[in-house]
């Protein structure tokens, strides 16, 4: 049965994400941000979709940790990433969101050409500048448009129940650009998986963790401070029934 439903899903999200990348590239002229909206729709149908067909249901906690002026508070969230789901289900519940990621993502068909088009920050390993330096110069501009940047320290995704080192990038970038980071700890990776099979019914438990500042912090310990608190609410929310 969950083998069939996969294959259900998988059927679902190639319509629904053929949609959308027509309506994305039709609407191409529009601000930034409008053009997010679309594409945070689409995210919302997708976890919809999940939800009827797979049975994969959420729950968040901690939405009192983000600030009710998101534009004037800018924020780096770094989160767990252990599912598509998450990547789906964060742009419910946070401001417009620029997710750093490989430019090599901008040549995959039809998702490409949305995520192009939804202002991501991407890296482009052959343009003979630091990495850093690229996420920076358009982090900046990101907040100027009203978007907060997310960044997955782990740096690609980890199969649910286990870890990997983090990364010191999203705490170099927030001290740089001296914004607090949010993190992120969920346990979507045990239902949605990497892959096209693998998709179980259950409720996902998300947890949304208050703002670290980096005052005063260097990348080393900034980063550890986010690593320790989100592996430990990852283990605390344990396998979701």
């Amino acid at each position: 049965m969950a083998m069939a439903r996969s294959l259900l899903f998988l059927v679902f999200q190639f319509v629904v994400t053929s949609l959308y990348a027509v309506v994305m590239v039709a609407t191409a002229w529009l601000p930034r941000v409008a053009r997010y909206r679309l594409a945070a729709q689409w995210c919302q149908v997708n976890v919809l979709g999940a939800r009827v067909i797979c049975g994969i249901d959420w729950r968040v906690s901690g939405l009192e940790n983000i600030p009710a002026d998101t534009r004037a508070h800018p924020h780096i969230v770094m989160s767990k990433h252990s599912s598509m789901w998450e990547t789906l289900a964060l742009n419910q519940y946070f401001p417009p969101l620029a997710f750093v990621a490989k430019k090599e993502l901008l040549s995959i068909p039809i998702f490409g050409w949305g995520f192009r088009l939804a202002s991501p920050i991407t890296i482009d390993r052959e343009a003979g500048t630091d990495a850093m330096e690229q996420i920076a110069a358009q982090g900046r501009e990101r907040f100027r448009e009203g978007f907060w940047i997310v960044i997955y320290p782990e740096g690609t995704r980890i199969r649910a129940g286990t870890r990997a080192k983090y990364k010191t990038g999203g705490a170099r970038l927030a001290i740089a650009m001296d914004v607090p980071i949010i993190p992120v700890a969920h346990n979507a990776g045990y239902l949605w998986p990497k892959g096209i099979r693998g998709r179980r019914a259950g409720t996902v438990s998300l947890t949304i963790g208050a703002p670290i500042s980096p005052t005063g912090k260097d990348a080393a310990g900034l980063t550890q401070e986010v690593e320790t608190w989100i592996e430990t609410e990852v283990s605390r929310l344990g396998i979701p029934r």
